[in-house]
């Protein structure tokens, strides 16, 4: 799975956090500061929003984190998304399912298997 740039940049602060002492504590008290000061990039949080970091290093605790509920009120599904859930699975005629879908692996020569 490829990583994103944002999840890249959250790897790299908890990274730095876990390693050096003075950045967590900074980090935890000024969370948009220290990540800039890191990244030598200016955040764009939407208005209203903020970041809120928690030091969660301490393994005698349990934590839990509540995230948002989901409003799925005005969720609507494609016109191409409704056929699909609606259509099902394509239905083969027994004689064309291939089973195993490869061939055992004994059948292959020995020095062409990658392990």
């Amino acid at each position: 799975m490829k990583s994103t740039q944002e999840q890249k940049l959250f790897q790299d602060v908890v990274q730095k956090a876990w390693e050096d002492a003075d950045f967590k504590k900074e980090l935890v008290a000024n969370p948009v500061a220290a990540i800039e000061e890191l990244t030598g990039v200016k955040l764009n949080l939407p208005e209203g929003k903020t970041i809120v970091v928690r030091d969660q290093t301490d393994q005698s605790t349990v934590y839990v984190n509540i995230p948002a509920q989901q409003e799925m009120d005005d969720v609507e599904l494609s016109e191409e998304q409704l056929e699909e859930v609606a259509g099902g699975l394509l239905a083969l005629p027994i004689k064309d399912i291939i089973w195993p879908p490869f061939p055992p692996i004994d059948c292959f020569p020995k020095d062409k298997i990658l392990y």
